[in-house]
Protein backbone atom coordinates (compact mmCIF):
# COMPACT_ATOMS: atom_id res chain seq x y z
CA UNK A 1 0.00 0.00 0.00
CA UNK A 2 1.37 3.59 -0.39
CA UNK A 3 3.45 5.47 2.19
CA UNK A 4 4.74 1.84 2.83
CA UNK A 5 8.41 2.02 2.20
CA UNK A 6 9.57 -0.31 -0.88
CA UNK A 7 13.37 -0.98 -1.59
CA UNK A 8 12.46 -2.66 -5.37
CA UNK A 9 10.90 -0.93 -7.70
CA UNK A 10 9.60 -3.90 -10.23
CA UNK A 11 8.59 -2.31 -13.82
CA UNK A 12 7.20 -4.89 -16.37
CA UNK A 13 5.61 -4.79 -19.98
CA UNK A 14 5.38 -7.06 -23.06
CA UNK A 15 8.83 -6.46 -24.66
CA UNK A 16 8.85 -3.05 -26.35
CA UNK A 17 5.82 -2.13 -23.96
CA UNK A 18 8.62 1.00 -22.50
CA UNK A 19 10.05 -0.82 -19.42
CA UNK A 20 13.06 0.19 -20.06
CA UNK A 21 12.40 3.73 -21.21
CA UNK A 22 10.28 4.38 -18.25
CA UNK A 23 13.45 2.61 -15.93
CA UNK A 24 16.01 5.16 -17.21
CA UNK A 25 13.56 7.81 -16.29
CA UNK A 26 13.02 6.94 -12.78
CA UNK A 27 16.98 6.64 -12.47
CA UNK A 28 17.14 10.36 -13.84
CA UNK A 29 14.43 11.46 -11.76
CA UNK A 30 15.36 9.94 -8.63
CA UNK A 31 19.43 9.94 -8.19
CA UNK A 32 19.07 7.90 -4.89
CA UNK A 33 17.41 4.52 -7.02
CA UNK A 34 19.76 1.86 -8.37
CA UNK A 35 19.09 0.20 -11.48
CA UNK A 36 19.05 -4.16 -10.62
CA UNK A 37 21.40 -5.80 -13.21
CA UNK A 38 20.39 -9.16 -14.52
CA UNK A 39 22.54 -11.85 -15.67
CA UNK A 40 21.66 -13.14 -19.38
CA UNK A 41 23.32 -15.85 -21.73
CA UNK A 42 22.43 -13.64 -24.86
CA UNK A 43 25.29 -11.90 -26.94
CA UNK A 44 26.10 -8.06 -25.98
CA UNK A 45 24.28 -5.78 -28.16
CA UNK A 46 26.18 -2.58 -29.19
CA UNK A 47 26.87 -0.29 -26.62
CA UNK A 48 25.84 -2.54 -23.47
CA UNK A 49 28.80 -3.29 -20.87
CA UNK A 50 29.20 -6.33 -18.76
CA UNK A 51 28.01 -5.49 -15.45
CA UNK A 52 26.05 -1.82 -16.40
CA UNK A 53 23.07 -3.23 -18.57
CA UNK A 54 23.60 -7.01 -18.46
CA UNK A 55 26.08 -9.50 -16.20
CA UNK A 56 26.56 -11.71 -19.78
CA UNK A 57 27.69 -15.30 -19.02
CA UNK A 58 27.82 -18.32 -20.56
CA UNK A 59 24.67 -21.14 -20.37
CA UNK A 60 27.33 -23.35 -18.13
CA UNK A 61 27.85 -20.17 -15.06
CA UNK A 62 24.59 -19.28 -15.97
CA UNK A 63 22.67 -22.77 -14.85
CA UNK A 64 25.55 -23.46 -12.08
CA UNK A 65 24.17 -20.28 -10.28
CA UNK A 66 20.75 -21.15 -11.22
CA UNK A 67 21.50 -24.90 -9.51
CA UNK A 68 22.94 -23.74 -6.71
CA UNK A 69 19.88 -21.32 -5.95
CA UNK A 70 21.60 -17.85 -6.30
CA UNK A 71 18.48 -16.59 -8.50
CA UNK A 72 15.64 -15.34 -7.73
CA UNK A 73 14.18 -15.76 -11.25
CA UNK A 74 15.32 -17.15 -14.64
CA UNK A 75 13.49 -17.29 -17.85
CA UNK A 76 14.36 -18.65 -21.04
CA UNK A 77 13.49 -16.45 -24.41
CA UNK A 78 14.53 -17.66 -27.43
CA UNK A 79 17.31 -19.88 -26.25
CA UNK A 80 18.69 -17.06 -24.36
CA UNK A 81 18.49 -16.86 -20.06
CA UNK A 82 17.82 -14.22 -18.06
CA UNK A 83 17.69 -13.91 -14.17
CA UNK A 84 18.14 -11.51 -10.93
CA UNK A 85 20.85 -13.01 -8.92
CA UNK A 86 19.67 -13.14 -5.44
CA UNK A 87 23.02 -12.00 -4.32
CA UNK A 88 22.64 -8.31 -6.11
CA UNK A 89 19.26 -7.94 -4.17
CA UNK A 90 20.57 -8.88 -0.97
CA UNK A 91 23.49 -6.93 -0.91
CA UNK A 92 21.29 -3.68 -1.88
CA UNK A 93 19.14 -4.47 0.74
CA UNK A 94 21.61 -4.87 3.25
CA UNK A 95 23.17 -1.76 2.35
CA UNK A 96 19.70 0.11 2.18
CA UNK A 97 19.42 0.90 -1.44
CA UNK A 98 16.32 1.23 -3.66
CA UNK A 99 16.50 -1.42 -7.16
CA UNK A 100 14.36 -0.64 -9.93
CA UNK A 101 14.49 -3.58 -11.76
CA UNK A 102 12.79 -3.93 -15.77
CA UNK A 103 12.46 -7.42 -15.89
CA UNK A 104 9.03 -9.83 -18.03
CA UNK A 105 5.89 -10.39 -16.43
CA UNK A 106 7.24 -14.06 -14.66
CA UNK A 107 10.55 -11.84 -13.15
CA UNK A 108 8.29 -9.64 -11.58
CA UNK A 109 6.34 -11.83 -9.82
CA UNK A 110 8.66 -14.02 -8.91
CA UNK A 111 10.07 -11.21 -6.55
CA UNK A 112 7.11 -10.11 -5.41
CA UNK A 113 7.12 -13.44 -4.33
CA UNK A 114 10.51 -13.88 -2.98
CA UNK A 115 10.35 -10.23 -1.28
CA UNK A 116 6.99 -9.36 -0.94
CA UNK A 117 7.60 -6.68 1.69
CA UNK A 118 10.31 -4.84 -0.52
CA UNK A 119 8.45 -4.93 -3.53
CA UNK A 120 6.13 -3.05 -5.76
CA UNK A 121 5.16 -4.15 -9.10
CA UNK A 122 4.16 -1.77 -11.66
CA UNK A 123 2.77 -2.85 -15.23
CA UNK A 124 2.78 -0.56 -18.24
CA UNK A 125 0.25 -2.06 -20.68
CA UNK A 126 0.43 -1.59 -24.25
CA UNK A 127 -2.71 0.98 -25.41
CA UNK A 128 -2.80 -1.38 -28.52
CA UNK A 129 -1.16 -4.42 -30.57
CA UNK A 130 -0.17 -1.85 -33.33
CA UNK A 131 1.89 0.51 -31.11
CA UNK A 132 3.43 -2.39 -29.53
CA UNK A 133 4.29 -4.31 -32.75
CA UNK A 134 6.02 -0.74 -34.06
CA UNK A 135 7.98 -0.39 -31.04
CA UNK A 136 9.46 -3.56 -31.63
CA UNK A 137 10.42 -3.37 -34.95
CA UNK A 138 11.88 -0.02 -34.44
CA UNK A 139 14.68 -1.45 -32.40
CA UNK A 140 16.28 -3.67 -35.12
CA UNK A 141 17.33 -6.01 -32.49
CA UNK A 142 15.42 -9.08 -33.59
CA UNK A 143 14.67 -11.13 -36.29
CA UNK A 144 11.16 -11.58 -37.77
CA UNK A 145 10.19 -14.74 -36.13
CA UNK A 146 11.34 -13.37 -32.37
CA UNK A 147 8.92 -10.38 -32.80
CA UNK A 148 6.11 -12.75 -33.77
CA UNK A 149 7.24 -15.18 -30.78
CA UNK A 150 7.17 -11.64 -28.43
CA UNK A 151 3.81 -10.55 -29.79
CA UNK A 152 2.32 -13.99 -28.99
CA UNK A 153 3.24 -14.05 -25.52
CA UNK A 154 1.37 -10.67 -24.98
CA UNK A 155 -1.66 -12.33 -24.25
CA UNK A 156 -0.16 -14.25 -21.26
CA UNK A 157 1.62 -11.29 -19.97
CA UNK A 158 -1.19 -8.62 -19.96
CA UNK A 159 -3.26 -11.66 -18.62
CA UNK A 160 -1.51 -11.22 -15.20
CA UNK A 161 -1.16 -7.33 -15.07
CA UNK A 162 -3.81 -7.97 -12.47
CA UNK A 163 -1.38 -9.80 -9.86
CA UNK A 164 0.86 -6.34 -10.18
CA UNK A 165 0.19 -3.83 -7.41
CA UNK A 166 -0.65 -0.83 -10.23
CA UNK A 167 -0.92 -0.87 -14.08
CA UNK A 168 -0.16 1.88 -16.29
CA UNK A 169 -1.38 2.62 -20.05
CA UNK A 170 1.63 3.24 -21.68
CA UNK A 171 0.26 5.61 -24.31
CA UNK A 172 1.71 9.16 -23.97
CA UNK A 173 5.06 8.68 -22.62
CA UNK A 174 4.98 11.70 -20.46
CA UNK A 175 1.74 10.83 -18.59
CA UNK A 176 3.76 7.48 -18.12
CA UNK A 177 6.59 9.34 -17.06
CA UNK A 178 4.45 11.49 -15.04
CA UNK A 179 2.16 8.33 -13.19
CA UNK A 180 4.99 5.95 -12.33
CA UNK A 181 6.48 9.46 -10.95
CA UNK A 182 3.95 9.46 -9.09
CA UNK A 183 3.72 5.87 -7.91
CA UNK A 184 7.20 5.61 -6.78
CA UNK A 185 7.44 9.21 -4.49
CA UNK A 186 4.64 7.27 -2.47
CA UNK A 187 6.85 3.89 -1.83
CA UNK A 188 10.20 5.84 -1.60
CA UNK A 189 9.53 8.31 0.68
Amino acid sequence: MPGTKKKLIVLSSPSGGGKSTVARFLLRTFPQLQFSISATTRPKRPRETHGREYYFMDIPEFFRKLQNNEMIESEEIFGQYYGTLKSEIDKALNQGKTLVFDVDVKGALSLKEAYPRESVLIFLKPANMEALEQRLRKRHTESEEQIQVRLKRVEMEIGKSNEFDHVIVNDVLADTFEQVKEIVEKYIK
